[in-house]
């Protein structure tokens, strides 16, 4: 069965609802400050040309997500399931920001639950490349549970990422 990659998803602290053309004004408010990129491979996502192909992507891969906080109802980061594998039974989720404010673990864990509670629905083993050198990444993969797979590459949609590693979470 394939995955639903645009669900709806509601927590204590975020709703998690499909990526749509209109958020563009208030997720690149969130993503135009450079400290968020500051440990990311792609260091100048902040500036706005950059920022546009990366929103473009995030529609047309058919799995882009805002995140609101659930308070407020405002935009305050993207996420994104891709590159279903269907034979490997898993898919990646990431290109996951929030706003600096929503640092520090309870918003990333509880958006991390929810979409894996969601995706291990429909997929044994979800994949999350992160860059190599972002330990602010790496260390919040560690605690959630992500096992780091050495030697693992991207698989799927016919891109290459280098300068990342490959964490795995499998359904418990």
């Amino acid at each position: 069965m394939e995955p639903d990659r645009q669900p709806t998803l509601v927590g204590d602290l975020v709703v998690i609802r499909p990526l749509v053309a209109t958020d563009w004004d208030a997720l690149f408010a969130v993503a135009s400050d450079p400290l968020i990129w500051e440990l990311h491979p792609a260091h100048d996502r902040w500036q706005e040309p950059v920022f546009r192909t990366f929103f473009a992507d995030a529609l047309a891969c058919g799995g882009g997500l805002g995140i609101l906080d659930k308070a407020t109802g405002a935009v305050i980061g993207s996420s994104r399931y891709d590159c279903w594998v269907p034979e490997e039974d898993e898919i990646e989720i990431g290109w996951t920001f929030i706003a600096r404010a929503y640092w520090g673990g309870r918003y990333n864990r509880e958006i991390k639950r929810l979409m894996l509670d969601h995706i291990h629905r429909f997929v044994n083993r979800a994949v999350f490349l992160v860059g190599q050198d972002n330990l602010r990444s790496r260390g919040a993969m560690e605690k959630i549970g992500g096992q780091l797979v050495p030697g693992r590459t991207h698989r799927g949609g016919g891109k290459s990422f280098p300068d990342h590693v490959a964490y795995e979470i499998c359904r418990a």
